[in-house]
């Protein structure tokens, strides 16, 4: 029996956003990850699951039982599903230990293990206007912790932060996923949130699944220019450029990290330098080969706008064209 199973789920809103025919199995301590654009259905998808939200047609079954939508029961959501949103708030004039209390299942001593967990241990005393938005969102995530669940469901839950509270929180979510031993599921628009996290990644586009997989096959074996621009910046090479044979109608597919500014290795084409951007650990640089502009990160730092260069392909033994 699977952990979690979505089957022939459709849902059509009132602003024509649409999910069409999602599947999908979830295997039980498993990390997954939603990705697709801005509208694409993923947050709908995640509240479909958690039953947040109902859908037109089609089942979700949760240890082999049917989650119930709102519309089937009259309180929404799942016992056993914690969904965090990005978007939440706590009442003022309450102590953040008296939020806690709401719905906790858990003896004292279980329960300030999930505090300290979530590193929220020292703020108990404190009135929720007094905590910052990421002690707000680990703050969040204690609070369905102390319901037990065991399907946690996370709705772009670094969006709102800085990058010091965004790296706590990818911890505590990492801590508390080993130490539950809870199976996750996580919506996110950035790539590094998704591909350094998931075992498996599943990408919509216009509400319907157009590629799923695992990280590295998403990344290297994209299915069209949608799911390879999810991920990062790509080039797509004809084979009159490189001097190499594609199939018909197809470029070569190449990750800048394939390229490399004035190397050695061939193919090796000569281009001009449009533009220079630092990024802290690297430049982005645009580069005009035969009326085709490709971006490249190098951590080469004397480059200048016109300069002549050359870049070196490395073409993988097992390629993927587009």
């Amino acid at each position: 029996m699977d952990f979690l199973k979505i089957s022939e789920v459709n849902r059509k809103d009132e602003l024509g956003f649409e999910i069409k025919n999602i599947n999908l199995s979830v295997a039980q301590f498993s990390k997954t990850a939603i990705a697709g654009a801005t509208g694409s259905g993923k947050s709908t998808l995640l509240k479909i699951i958690g039953g947040l939200a109902h859908a037109d047609s089609g089942v979700v079954l949760f240890r082999g039982e049917k989650v119930l939508s709102p519309i089937e029961t009259l309180i929404p959501g799942h016992k056993s599903i914690a969904y965090l949103s990005q978007y939440f708030e706590f009442r003022n004039n309450y102590r953040v230990e008296e939020v806690l209390s709401y719905g906790n299942t858990l003896e004292e001593d279980e329960a300030q293990n999930i505090y300290t967990i979530c590193r929220i241990d020292h703020l108990l005393k404190r009135w929720t206007n007094q905590i910052s938005g990421g002690e707000r969102q680990r703050i969040a995530l204690a609070k369905l912790l102390v319901s037990s669940p065991q399907l946690l469901l996370l709705d772009e839950p670094f969006s709102n932060l800085d990058f010091t509270h965004k790296t706590i929180l990818k911890s505590v979510i990492e801590d508390i996923r080993k130490r539950l031993q809870l199976t996750c599921i996580l919506v996110s628009h950035d790539p590094q949130d998704v591909l350094s996290w998931a075992d498996n990644i599943l990408i919509i586009q216009n509400g319907a699944v157009i590629q799923q997989g695992s990280p590295e096959e998403i990344y290297k074996r994209p299915v069209n220019e949608y799911a390879a621009g999810l991920f990062g910046k790509y080039i797509l090479l004809p084979g009159s450029v490189i001097n190499y044979t594609v199939p018909d109608g197809k470029n070569l597919f190449v990750r800048s990290s394939q390229c490399t500014v004035n190397g050695t290795q061939k193919p090796m084409l000569k281009g001009v330098v449009k533009k220079v951007l630092f990024a802290g650990d690297y430049y982005d640089v645009d580069i005009a080969i035969n009326q085709h502009i490709v971006t490249i990160k190098t951590e080469t730092d004397n480059l200048n706008v016109d300069q002549q260069v050359t870049v070196s392909i490395q073409i993988p033994e097992l390629p993927w064209f587009l």
